[in-house]
């Protein structure tokens, strides 16, 4: 039996400047049998340690689709992500996963896809906006919806671009007011408003959201008006990740293990683990 505990050794082979403090990852396995075989679906997540510092858990946030490497991304905001920040391309670090459940893409088939992100919380989205554009004839239209506080906080700059010149995606950036640059082209205002104005259709569509817990509420309300039931909107809470696999107890929210359960769920279910969502 494997043990859950121990890390793969990946390699940093690529590094991302993406936003002050927020950098991306490109990994490949040292193992170049696992770096062929390993799979994953969109939505899960991993462990990412730095040896000495101790590991943290944010999503897998490239394709299941894209084949040999598996990217991440993350805010130095403590301990063991300060120490990965210090890491430089061709260092090893760990990894391990992929944990938890997914993104029901298969069910999504023939269906519109709204995606709406806020900040950080782009990383999860993009897993999943890159899947559905890797099999993009199984899907109707795509919008994706993202915001961040000022025009500096917008992370993956250059693929949304490469999202903004495609012709069968819409894609809607906005900043926090305050936010914007004197050439600044995008939407001045806070994502649920943007959403609410770019009134994507809710008919045979599903959402997917993620950003602060704060935005999310808004979010779900905005989705709503428009016309979304709680079953068709989906987020993921991977921010209430610790192990990974349920032993620690910090990811519990009442008798549900996140970990465990989680970390993909529709807004329905969500609600039923936070009265005040």
């Amino acid at each position: 039996m494997n043990n859950i505990y121990l890390p793969q050794l990946v390699t940093i082979e690529d590094i991302y400047e993406e936003a002050p403090d927020v950098r991306s990852f490109r990994l490949v396995f040292k193992d170049a049998g696992l770096r062929d075989s390993f799979e994953f679906k969109t939505g899960q997540f991993g462990l990412y340690s730095a040896f000495g510092q101790g590991e943290s858990t944010f999503c897998i946030a490239s394709s299941p689709t894209r084949k040999g490497y598996i990217q991440c991304t993350f805010r130095k905001s403590g301990r063991v992500t300060g120490g990965l920040a210090q890491l430089s391309i061709g260092d090893t670090m760990g990894f391990r996963g992929p944990y938890g459940n997914s993104f029901p893409l298969d069910e999504w088939k023939g269906k519109d896809i709204v995606f709406i992100a806020g900040g950080i919380g782009l990383p999860p989205v993009r897993s999943v906006i890159w899947n559905c554009l890797d099999r993009r004839e199984d899907f109707g239209r795509i919008t994706i919806v993202y915001g961040a506080r000022t025009v500096a906080d917008l992370v993956y700059k250059n693929e949304l671009a490469h999202w903004e010149d495609r012709t069968d995606v819409r894609v809607i950036q906005a900043v926090d007011p305050g936010g914007q640059t004197p050439d600044w082209k995008g939407k001045v205002g806070f994502v649920p408003m943007v959403l609410e104005e770019a009134a994507p259709s809710a008919k045979n569509a599903v959402a997917v959201t993620c950003g602060p817990p704060i935005m999310i509420k808004y979010v779900i309300a905005a989705l709503g008006k428009l016309g979304f039931t709680d079953e068709s909107i989906y987020t993921t809470l991977e921010n209430k990740m610790k192990c990974g696999v349920g032993k620690c107890g910090r990811c519990n929210v009442g008798d549900v293990y996140i970990c465990k359960e989680g970390p993909v769920y529709t807004a329905a279910e969500v609600k039923k683990m936070y009265n005040d969502l």
